[in-house]
């Protein structure tokens, strides 16, 4: 959410967002609802006030009392109705993107900033990793289907290994000062080199609360449990990033950087007919996720650095890809600045898209009421980022594509291979 006198102060630089991350939102009205409300409040305090006044004198007329009463009571109604669209309307400002977010209309806009690695090489036709998952029986989504239906699978043998493995490295990454700050150091980055906390957070989440991070909506995306009225959250950063809602840090206590793992639910109501096959696109998958809270100057060098760790790590399992930053058309109305990284898939041909980075700056704290006071004794909200650390499966269709021999076999990466008690190849 953006403050309301931000909105005024800069009306043609909240319409250019408007426009540019084709939300359908009349900001005009929005405008309208935000004078009227104004002239409400202050029309009915004078009116409060008059009544107290007229009560209080030594002669006072019980039907003017009366009537003073019945206006304040039409006018609270007036302003409550108001008060209520607003407050909607508002839910539906985006944020404003940085500088050097590419405009466009849709994914055709992103631009990619870097590429690492080279593209393997097969002396064979590089299978899918389904189907290296179904030859070396580490993959069951038939058996998940007459259980669970379809977009679950069951992950087997060294393959739930490897998973584990693939936990395992990047707890020993985020959690190490020395690396983060060789990988500070490469970045030219000038921030603290704190490492990030563990946590396992809860896989629920209040409406309300959910409303306030801003992702309840689709709401066909989501699970929801009536009978609790609760949801199942789609990320881990769902129920870290709300964790310290209606709190204030001090300003030596930031940045304050977690690495969360959770399983996620996603309903992919909308993908019909797409990834059907395989670990791509599922319903339950487990995540390894990054959020941090952070000084307003600082967000937009926090996001590079996040970046930068995803890189090393994706560097460090030898694995070839791109970074993407996304146009305004093809990022989340909350997003101020989205960066993607698309690791190749041999079997699939192409580049998919397995991590996300997205710089929030105050959008969801001023939701959320999340605050700093800093030294000067001014309280301003923090600047909130999240990115994906890995996403389990999608590391793990990455790696079988990768690595794959052609005998069938995949070879685990180097760096994962002290994390599997023994197991360097797959087979």
């Amino acid at each position: 959410m953006l403050d309301i006198k931000f909105i005024r102060q800069n009306q043609e630089v909240v319409r250019k967002a408007i426009q540019n991350k084709n939300v359908d939102l009349d900001l005009d009205k929005l405008l309208a609802l935000d004078g009227r409300r104004r002239e409400l409040i202050e029309s009915s305090e004078t009116l409060k006030a008059e009544q107290n006044r007229k009560s209080k004198g030594p002669q006072f007329d019980v039907e003017e009392l009366k009537a003073l009463k019945e206006k304040f009571k039409v006018m609270e109604h007036e302003l409550a109705c108001v008060e209520e669209e607003f407050s909607q309307l508002m839910l539906q400002v985006p944020n404003i993107p940085t500088d050097d977010t590419p405009i466009g209309p849709d994914e055709s806009g992103n631009k990619i900033l870097r590429q690492w690695g080279e593209v393997p090489k097969f002396g064979f036709n590089p299978k899918e990793h389904w189907e290296l998952g179904q030859e070396l029986d580490v993959i069951d989504m038939e058996r998940a289907a007459k259980v669970s239906g379809a977009r679950f699978a069951y992950r087997k043998g060294d393959v739930a290994l490897l998973e584990f493995a693939i936990i395992q490295y990047t707890l020993s990454v985020l959690t190490n000062e020395k690396i983060l700050k060789k990988i500070l150091k490469k970045a030219k980055l000038d921030l603290s080199s704190k490492p990030f906390r563990p946590l396992l957070p809860p896989v629920m989440i209040k409406p309300d609360v959910f409303q306030k991070m801003d992702r309840l909506e689709p709401k066909e995306e989501r699970y929801h449990i009536p009978s609790d009225d609760i949801y199942l959250v789609g990320s881990a950063e769902h129920t870290i990033g709300a964790m310290h809602m209606d709190e204030t840090f001090k300003e030596d206590e930031l940045p304050l950087r977690y690495i969360g793992f959770s399983t996620a639910f996603r309903r992919e109501a909308g993908s019909y007919g797409k990834d059907m096959k395989g670990l791509i696109r599922m319903h339950q998958f487990d995540k390894l996720e990054i959020e941090s809270f952070t000084l307003p100057e600082d967000s937009q060098k926090e996001q590079d650095f996040i970046v930068a760790v995803i890189e090393y790590m994706v560097q460090e399992l030898k694995l070839p890809y791109q970074v993407l930053i996304m146009c305004t058309g093809d990022m989340g109305k909350q997003d101020a600045r989205h960066i993607d990284i698309e690791i190749w898939m041999p079997g699939q041909n192409k580049y998919r898209e397995t991590h996300t980075s997205d710089l929030m700056t105050d959008f969801q704290a001023r939701r959320l009421n999340t605050r700093v006071k800093r030294t000067s004794g001014e309280t301003q909200h923090v600047h909130m980022n999240d990115a994906t650390a890995f996403a389990l499966s999608r590391a793990v269709v990455a790696i079988m594509e990768n690595y794959q021999t052609s005998k069938g076999t995949i070879i685990v990466p180097k760096a994962l291979q002290k994390y599997m008690g023994g197991v360097k190849e797959i087979k």
